[in-house]
């Protein structure tokens, strides 16, 4: 036998001895990034900015849902929406937590067009025991919790972590000013009929987190504060953007509503540094994008 032939047979019997071994990856996985909107199935995703945290999602199938309402007394919402009634239909709220700017018009919102207002489990304990909501229009969920309104082929809503606080304040019989407890803050992931995804962060702070969010649930579109003092500055945010979420687009809301507010867009902007691959859209109160 030649030397040649020895190592030939060596060759395949290591190989042999491999085959019924799984292999070993030393590199991580591949993160897939959301598809672009052009790619995804027919239809658009509208979100409509109204000030402060509100927003309106019309969903490709039709669906409006409605985050975050404070409109009558917002100084930053359009005159044009200062009615309720001019939000047009209304088939879900969403309330991130139990704070005067995010939750003020949800009651009033969810009775006018019999919608259920969605919200943090302990907010809408609360909600329902104070008698503001009948049970019925005031479901609890928790972060992590997932719900279908309309069906498994409908928007999907996910609550998910935000680091903020949810006091409810409240006048009681007597007029007085009382306070509540709100249950604890969320996000949401609003998932579209054709997968497009929108991260609605509500009030937060950074959190190391938001990568596992973002590597879970993929979002498309992140509608994320900017105004300090209360919530993550434009430089948080543009940490939490371009370090830890990446999404395609990143909406600036929460901002110049009141002085303590003072972060601006072009703060943001420049925080994140051009080499960002996130499109920054930066709408006027009452401006809507459709992807």
């Amino acid at each position: 036998m030649t030397k040649l032939h020895t190592l030939l047979l060596v060759a395949a019997a290591v190989l042999a001895g491999c085959a019924g071994r799984p292999m070993t990856h030393t590199q991580p996985a591949p993160v897939v990034r959301a598809m672009p909107p052009g790619q995804l199935a027919a239809g658009k995703t509208e979100v409509l900015w109204l000030g402060q945290a509100t927003t309106r999602i019309t969903t490709p199938g039709g669906k409006v849902i409605v985050i975050d309402p404070w409109l009558k007394t917002n100084p930053k919402t359009p005159a044009a929406f200062k009615e309720l009634s001019a939000l047009g239909k209304v088939d879900m709220i969403l309330v991130t937590h139990a704070h005067f700017d995010h939750f003020a018009d949800a009651p009033e919102l969810a009775k006018m067009h019999n919608a259920p207002m969605y919200g943090p489990a302990g907010l809408n304990q609360t909600v329902a025991a104070l008698g503001i909501l009948p049970g019925n229009l005031a479901p609890r969920m928790g972060k992590g919790g997932t719900v279908l309104p309309w069906g498994p082929t409908g928007p999907k809503i996910t609550a998910v972590r935000a680091e903020h606080s949810s006091e409810l304040g409240w006048k009681d019989a007597a007029g007085k000013d009382v306070v509540h407890p709100g249950g604890e803050p969320v996000g949401y992931i609003v998932e579209m009929e054709n997968g497009f995804k929108v991260w609605h962060m509500g009030d937060t702070g950074v959190f190391g987190d938001m990568r596992l969010i973002a590597e879970m649930y993929r979002p498309d579109v992140v509608l994320l504060p900017i105004g300090n003092h209360f919530v993550m500055s434009p430089q948080d945010a543009a940490v939490a953007v371009r370090d830890m979420i990446r999404p395609r687009y990143a909406i600036p809301i929460h901002y110049g509503t009141t002085p303590q507010l003072r972060g601006t867009p072009e703060e943001f902007i420049g925080a994140l540094g051009s080499g960002s691959a996130t499109t920054v859209l930066v709408p006027q109160p009452g401006q809507k994008y459709d992807f």
